[in-house]
């Protein structure tokens, strides 16, 4: 598996990231584990995990199979705090008090003295900033964590993270953890030039968008069975009246006919794509299955060209909304032609 730096890190992780959030909830220990072997087997390392998964127990189905394999310097071991993890006033948040618990009880149920990567899994407006950044690095200096990163934050909030830790002389911002695909391509407005210009590595979660990009759903046949939307049609960003437009089926009509040209599945295509944008460390795979997950895995041997790239680049282009970012990317682009015809 071609393996990628972690960010500005020294780390290297593999392309492909395997999600735990369907472990204890979608998938049960037996095929947890199995998902795990399969993905170790391929050659990927990186495991992203969070506290909410599943209340914890995704956390402890990772942990049980760390020991039973001995597998943990086999792995980089990355989990998230942040979100509600119980009923008290401080059983939430990115404050001082809540992380050190998230932390202490994430390393027990993972088995472990240590993650390699630490995230807030979003923005709390109540903590100050200097508190969260605070916090982090008193966790990286106890050797409980190794880097930090965050997830779920806005431009602004990204770029005053990182200032504030630079300033401070803080463990910086190392990894950023936002929603990535052929659907939802909007953090390409700030969010992806700020990582670029500040060399922070990017992990997309969602990079199928819910199974959307999978090819599994029909224009205008609202799914059923056994699938996430088929369960749950209103299932957050991914809810089928939320993304059955004009826009997504052009997209799946452009990822279906390259898919074709490979005989490879329409997944492998939407993965392969996201790989191959900027600033990205690694994609979070979300297989509920080891089937979903071989199929996923397969998208490391897919080449797509520049021309297949540039037509689901086109084809996937999210309209800019006129003030700002149109009226200034037309002014760009005027300074950029008088520029080039000065020179020429």
């Amino acid at each position: 598996m071609q393996r990628r730096r972690l960010g500005p890190t020294g780390t290297l992780v593999g392309v492909w990231a395997l999600g735990t959030m369907t472990f204890g909830a979608e998938t049960d220990e037996d095929d947890a584990h199995r998902m795990l072997d399969r993905f170790v087997d391929a050659g990927g390392d990186l495991l992203d995990c969070a506290d909410v998964y599943a209340g914890g127990r995704s956390e402890e189905i990772v942990g049980r199979w760390l020991a039973d394999r001995g597998a943990r310097d086999r792995v980089v071991l990355a989990t998230k705090g942040r979100f509600p993890m119980g009923d008290g006033p401080n059983d939430a948040g990115a404050s001082r008090v809540h992380l050190t618990r998230a932390l202490e009880a994430s390393l027990r149920r993972l088995g472990t003295d240590h993650v390699d990567l630490y995230q807030v899994h979003c923005w709390d407006p109540l903590t100050p900033i200097e508190e969260t950044l605070a916090t982090l690095d008193d966790m990286v200096r106890a050797g409980k964590v190794r880097h930090v990163g965050v997830s779920n934050y806005t431009g602004w909030q990204l770029q005053r993270a990182v200032l504030e830790a630079r300033h401070r002389g803080l463990a910086p911002i190392a990894t950023f953890q936002p929603q990535w695909n052929l659907l939802a391509r909007e953090l390409e407005w700030e969010l992806v030039p700020l990582c670029v210009d500040e060399g922070i590595g990017i992990l997309p979660w969602g990079p199928l968008g819910g199974g959307w990009l999978t090819g599994k759903y029909r224009r205008d046949e609202r799914p059923t069975g056994a699938t996430r939307l088929g369960e749950d049609p209103e299932r957050g960003v991914e809810a089928y009246d939320r993304r059955n437009t004009e826009r997504t089926w052009a997209v799946l009509d452009v990822v279906t006919a390259i898919a074709d040209d490979h005989a490879v599945s329409p997944g492998q295509v939407a993965l392969r794509w996201l790989a191959e944008q900027p600033a990205v460390a690694s994609v979070i795979l979300g297989a509920r299955t080891l089937d979903q997950l071989d199929d996923n895995l397969g998208a490391e041997s897919l080449g797509l060209s520049v021309d297949e790239l540039a037509r689901l680049d086109e084809v996937s282009r999210p309209v800019l909304p006129d003030y700002p970012y149109a009226t200034i990317a037309d002014m760009t682009a005027a300074r950029r032609t008088a520029i080039e015809d000065r020179v020429l």
